[in-house]
């Protein structure tokens, strides 16, 4: 169910910017565009090969971002959300598969969460459609600037990273206040819902309060978001301060630094110009990309608990312990091993991704071009949509290659963890002899 409505509504996009009238101000996109067009509106990347903002008509633009919508939720939260609006009930498979915490937090009610999933989303949407159309239109008119904010408030709470204007954000680095709208609703919708119910019910129910405590889940994408946050903008302060910083006012570099290592997870906004950043800069970005957001929300990536979790059990193997615990808790054996196996896969997609990558496009051969080819593969496959200038230059075959790796990437690793949690494991009545190996 869940990739199947993936790929429907990836077809059903494609043909709606083929065959529906009025979405393009001149010729319509070709069948492999409209293909990737879709796919990265639907798995919420924003890799483009056409300008946003000049190719498509504001009916055009309104389509894209309902597949944005449609595909940052997921239609299992939609289907769900129908079904028991008319009184009917999902079942407890589907409600785990949408909400995401029946082992992670059985205190938290499933039905629940898969109402407020569309109670948070329509929230902070309009809070931040109002915030930004309110900064914007001293600037752009009290009317031009309407379609514009409720297009990027949809668009950074689902961290899709489409824009309605062609140089994205650039032109708002001088504009705090937007920044800072712009990077709530991406840490918003990157936090998870399960973190995002668990703390307004821890901030705003006394009763829930007083008899849960905030899950060990909750607690771990909280610190982690927190910590990449924080380090991800103290390294780009002393990567970018004299590249692509420079120029810009103390307050305007400090405001950019934040903003680059919040974007960089998944959200695919930009106020600078990758090709122009440092190499450790670029790699930084990659590194980023690759964590992603936190399980649930509507970010890609290996999220932020699997490095979590991978960094505890090394630090745990280091003092010679035999669990990996936090914040008082140990954790399972079985989700050590389902973070590792999710790591393994993610690199082996990321290592085939850049070597298909190298292959469709051999005609270049400058020493330049492998960091951008990798930056696009893990920005495609983390469903980021941050490019250094890549994307419009692949040939057919490269756009075939970043369409399977924004598709494995939305639908990959959740379909993945989902078998890990929902198989069962199988009875066997004898195993082989151990025997060790050496590693290291």
């Amino acid at each position: 169910m869940f990739v199947g409505s993936f790929l429907v509504l990836i077809a059903l996009g494609t043909l709606g910017l083929i065959f529906l009238p009025g979405l393009y101000v001149g010729k319509p996109l070709g069948w492999l565009d409209a293909i990737l067009t879709s796919t990265s509106a639907v798995c919420v990347t924003g890799l483009i090969v056409v300008d946003t903002a000049t190719y498509f008509t504001p009916l055009g633009q309104a389509f894209i971002l309902l597949l944005i919508q449609l595909g940052g939720l997921g239609m299992l939260a939609f289907t769900s959300m129908i079904i028991m609006a008319i009184g009917g009930r999902v079942s407890v498979r589907t409600e785990s598969l949408t909400s995401g915490s029946r082992d992670a937090a059985p205190h938290v009610d499933g039905k629940r969460l898969a109402i407020d999933v569309i109670r948070f989303t329509l929230a902070f949407e309009a809070i931040g459609a109002i915030a930004l159309y309110l900064i914007w239109a001293p600037r752009h008119g009290w009317v031009d600037s309407m379609w514009p904010a409720v297009f990027h408030s949809v668009s950074a709470f689902c961290n899709a990273g489409f824009s309605t204007f062609s140089d994205s954000l650039v032109s708002f680095q001088d504009s705090p206040a937007t920044l800072m709208v712009i990077m709530v609703l991406i840490i918003g919708g990157g936090i998870g819902f399960l973190t995002m119910e668990e703390s307004f019910l821890s901030c705003f129910n006394s009763t829930w309060r007083k008899s849960n405590r905030i899950s060990l889940h909750s607690r771990l994408v909280l610190w982690t978001t927190g910590i990449l946050i924080v380090g991800g903008m103290i390294l780009f302060y002393i990567f970018e301060w004299n590249r692509t910083l420079d120029g810009m006012s103390i307050r305007d570099r400090l405001f950019n630094g934040l903003f680059l290592s919040v974007t960089a997870r998944t959200a695919g906004f930009n106020t600078i110009d990758y090709a122009q950043a440092t190499d450790s800069g670029n790699f930084l970005t990659i590194l980023l990309m690759t964590i992603g957001g936190s399980p649930g929300s509507t970010c890609g990536g290996l999220k932020t608990t699997t490095f979590a979790l991978i960094g505890l059990l090394a630090w745990s193997r280091l003092r010679s312990q035999e669990t990996t615990s936090f914040a008082g808790r140990s954790v399972p054996d079985e989700t050590i091993q389902r973070a590792v196996g999710l790591v393994v896969v993610a690199v082996a997609v990321v290592a085939i991704g850049v070597f298909a990558l190298a292959a469709t496009e051999s005609s270049n051969h400058s020493p330049a071009i492998f960091l951008r080819r990798v930056f696009e593969v893990v920005s495609a496959f983390n469903t980021v949509g941050l490019s250094m200038g890549l994307t419009a230059e692949l040939s057919s075959m490269g756009r075939v290659v970043i369409v399977i790796l924004m598709f494995l990437g939305r639908v990959g690793p959740l379909t993945l963890a989902a078998a890990f949690v929902l198989r069962r494991p199988r009875k066997v009545r004898f195993r082989y002899a151990y025997e060790d190996v050496v590693v290291g």
